[in-house]
């Protein structure tokens, strides 16, 4: 799978090992910084992930930052993007199959990297229900999505 990955400072030291971790599970990665662990603003990362998305780059997104919080709302504004903070794993395999979630946040202050790559795996491996009541509801949110 071709998985987007960005993230600001504070999310960077999990993000490299989560990189690291991505490439030895045979996925490509497409990394949208940040690339050092310097200040940077999470919502210019958050737009370029979100736009990789949207141009079929990638197929599923994760956003790095302090909490996960921002870098959910920021990837939100896209159009195109459903974004969810996960922290735990019911939460990270759920939000694909009832909400066909396309970007998980993590926060690296909250999760370590042995919670990061076992919520990954439960993210990854998930799909978009069939069942017609999930279809509808996702339908409605891109239905939202082209008013804004």
């Amino acid at each position: 799978m071709i998985i987007a990955i960005g993230g600001d400072h504070a999310g960077y030291p999990l993000k490299v090992e989560v990189i690291k971790y991505l490439e030895s599970e045979g996925h490509t990665v497409k990394d949208y910084g940040s690339y050092d662990p310097n200040p940077v603003d999470f919502p210019d990362i958050a737009q370029s992930l979100c736009q990789s998305l949207n141009n079929g780059e990638a197929e599923r997104g994760i956003m790095v930052c302090g909490t996960g919080v921002g870098a959910a709302i920021a990837s939100n504004k896209i159009p195109g993007i459903r974004a969810a903070v996960c922290h735990d794993i019911y939460s990270s395999h759920q939000c694909v199959e009832h909400d066909n979630v396309n970007v998980m946040c993590l926060g690296a202050q909250i999760v370590g990297d042995v919670l990061a790559k076992e919520l990954i795996d439960s993210y990854l491996s998930a799909e978009f229900s069939t069942e017609e009541h999930f279809r509808r509801r996702v339908e409605k949110l891109a239905q939202m999505d082209r008013r804004n």
